[in-house]
């Protein structure tokens, strides 16, 4: 039963990340023998995690070190949350919409030169 433990390890973490606006990638840095069982992260849409690049890593390593790392991120989100109450939701919502407008003009203005 060890294979379906894995398999439900990787459901969970799945969700969680889809929770938390990530989804899986290959890792650009897997070339090695040594990182043949790392994984990445990446934002999962336009809509999700803004401020980073479409293409970033924002993770590279194992299930294992993935579970832990988006153990750390729930707490930091939570702990936000328990400081700031629920204006701390919507502020940040605010702030992601106005870096995706921030982008978004970016993008328009290079077009409009070109």
């Amino acid at each position: 039963m060890a294979g379906y433990e894995t398999i439900l390890k990787i459901r969970r973490i799945e969700k969680i990340c889809e929770q938390l606006g990530f989804m899986f990638s290959d890792s650009k840095y897997s070339g090695s023998a040594h990182y043949a069982d790392t994984l990445a992260l990446k934002p999962k849409d336009q809509e999700s995690l803004p401020p980073y690049s479409r293409d970033a890593e924002l993770f590279c390593g194992t299930i294992d070190q993935l579970e832990m790392w988006l153990l750390g991120v729930q707490w930091a989100r939570d702990y936000d949350r328990m400081l700031f109450g629920v204006k701390h939701d919507k502020t940040r919502e605010r702030k992601e919409q106005d870096e995706r407008n921030r982008q978004l003009i970016k993008i328009l203005t290079k077009g409009e030169k070109e």
